[in-house]
């Protein structure tokens, strides 16, 4: 805490304004929150705080009372009537009655059962994010599920034990049953683990810890698998790194506004004015701020016309408007960022549902229902998944741009420092450009269309929204790795024409960070793989601090 005071102090003592007084002050409030409370209301800033590490979970009294609540309601209802998942097997079984000797051992059937996820191990903030989601789906105390679940579920996330769950398996429907299977199966006892950094199994992990397999009653496994928490963490991973991806290609639109010396018309605000909608309007605004105090961008709002006596078709000096993916760059980003943003409130909504089947209520008794079926992530995250190819299509142009001379007219061939034709600059890593925007169009196709009516067609259509934001982690990853190869081409171009100085205050202080991470080259060398891969993972790491200290 002390040093966040003395980083307030810094701040204030050098600046002097209430305004960054209170945006130190925020930033310490953000920065000592270590706690994060389930069963009320999560926002995508407690997901990207999360993301960051070193969490405590709280769970208030009220939550585990209604939590209580709803367990004792299941109990008394499922002793007189039929209710499905508790006293009834599952799917298109539904209709065979289990009676209560062996209804226990039916939860734990059901895990095992489903625990069957193929291809490669999910990367672990996946499944972290995943099990705060399914903890604070049960906190909301409509589950009937058992308080140690619950007490699980905070165990596995403040230890860092993070159950090995698997890419295939969901179908978006019935919520993520496969993946969240994996997460059951650990919490049990059984499968395997990522404890610091080793694959274990589950009981290795549980007694390092001193932990115990929780019990599973009534309809526990039921509770823990059925939702839609796997599709939404991987969805809310998304916005956080999409939002901040379309940052970075304002950023780097706005650093080849100077490179090239474009017109400040194009970002004019009666532009956006006259076609107000929100996303351009905040793009053209960003490119503003970025670009003030650039000595690069030009205003040629008034062209003198060409000599008298010259012919009717000269060639006029000046460019009267650049190509496209300059000129319209907040026309392109502007629905992106809309997108993203209409993405981010359904997701948000969805982190704080209950997608249960069957809803608890002490109130209204036990209600049978679809809230399971994943349609409000998977059309989102396919609508999202299309408005991030299309930004990494302009960030391939603008690759495209840098590396042609015929088109940007001041730079060498593939923005090489060295002896054209013996150095080759860009030229491989333009390759890897153009193979990740071919590979985010054939990714593009909606998933949420391609329903596959699947166990003994009780699901009959189904939402394969986790297939989506697999898709679209997939799109997203590919367009970080475009957007590093931009950025380090725009780093190259800046050296080149020595206008560093020249730049806007804003463009200036992202080169400098971004050169900080990716060196200079004159020369081809065999590492420059790895430059591009750290700068990648830098500006993508990012978008958690960004949504952390806005």
């Amino acid at each position: 805490m002390l040093y966040f005071v003395k980083l307030v102090l810094q701040r204030f003592r050098m600046y002097h304004t209430k305004h960054i007084l209170r945006q130190s002050l925020l930033h310490l409030i953000m920065l000592s929150k270590k706690k994060i409370s389930v069963g009320g209301r999560l926002y995508l800033s407690d997901i990207a705080l999360f993301l960051g590490g070193n969490i405590s979970i709280s769970m208030s009294k009220e939550v585990l009372k209604r939590v209580v609540i709803s367990k004792k309601c299941l109990d008394s209802v499922s002793s007189k009537e039929i209710i499905y998942g508790v006293n009834t097997g599952f799917g298109p079984m539904a209709q065979t009655y289990i009676r209560p000797p062996k209804q226990q051992e039916l939860q734990y059937n059901l895990v095992r059962s489903h625990a069957v996820g193929q291809g490669a191990p999910l990367d672990r903030r996946f499944v972290r994010v995943m099990m705060l989601l399914r903890l604070h789906t049960l906190a909301q105390g409509f589950s009937g599920v058992s308080p140690g679940v619950l007490y699980g579920l905070k165990d596995f996330i403040e230890k860092d034990i993070v159950p090995v769950v698997f890419e295939h398996g969901s179908v978006g429907a019935s919520g993520d049953l496969v993946q969240l299977a994996h997460i059951a199966l650990a919490l049990i006892g059984e499968g395997e683990v990522f404890m610091e950094g080793k694959r274990v199994k589950t009981s290795v992990a549980l007694k390092k810890h001193k932990l115990k397999p929780i019990k599973l009653t009534s309809r526990d496994g039921l509770a823990l698998i059925n939702g839609t928490s796997a599709m939404t963490a991987i969805s809310a991973i998304n916005i956080i790194e999409g939002e901040q991806l379309a940052a970075l290609a304002t950023t780097s639109s706005a650093l080849l506004f100077e490179i090239v010396g474009a017109n400040i018309e194009n970002i004019h605000p009666l532009i956006s004015r006259v076609r107000p909608h929100k996303g351009q309007s905040e793009t053209a605004k960003l490119l503003g701020t970025l670009l003030k105090g650039s000595r690069l961008i030009k205003n040629r709002t008034h062209r003198a016309l060409p000599a008298a006596g010259s012919e009717d078709t000269s060639p006029l000096e000046k460019v009267v408007q650049e190509i496209y993916s300059l000129r319209c760059a907040p026309q392109i980003i502007g629905p992106v960022v809309d997108t993203l943003a209409f993405a981010k409130e359904i997701t948000e909504t969805e982190i704080n549902s209950v997608t249960d089947n069957p809803i608890i209520s002490p109130k209204h008794g036990v209600l049978h229902s679809g809230n399971f079926h994943g349609d409000y992530v998977a059309l989102e995250m396919d609508k999202l998944k299309i408005a991030v190819t299309k930004l990494s299509l302009l960030l391939e142009r603008q690759i495209n741009f840098l590396c042609n001379p015929r088109l940007n007219g001041i730079l060498p061939p593939f923005v090489t420092q060295g002896t054209p034709g013996l150095d080759l600059g860009f030229q491989g890593l333009q390759f890897v450009a153009t193979s990740n925007a071919a590979e985010n169009q054939a990714l593009s196709t909606p998933m949420s269309v391609h329903s596959i009516p699947t166990n003994n067609d009780n699901q009959d259509i189904v939402s394969m929204g986790t297939n989506a934001a697999f898709m679209t982690n997939t799109v997203i990853e590919n367009t970080y790795q475009i957007q590093a190869i931009l950025c380090a081409a725009i780093l190259q171009a800046v050296d080149y024409l020595g206008i560093k100085r020249e730049l806007g205050k804003g463009t200036r202080h992202a080169y400098e960070m971004m050169r900080r991470i990716f060196p200079f080259f004159k020369k081809d060398y065999p590492l420059l793989y790895a430059d591009i891969t750290a700068l990648s993972g830098e500006i993508k790491r990012l978008a958690i601090r960004r949504y952390q200290h806005p």
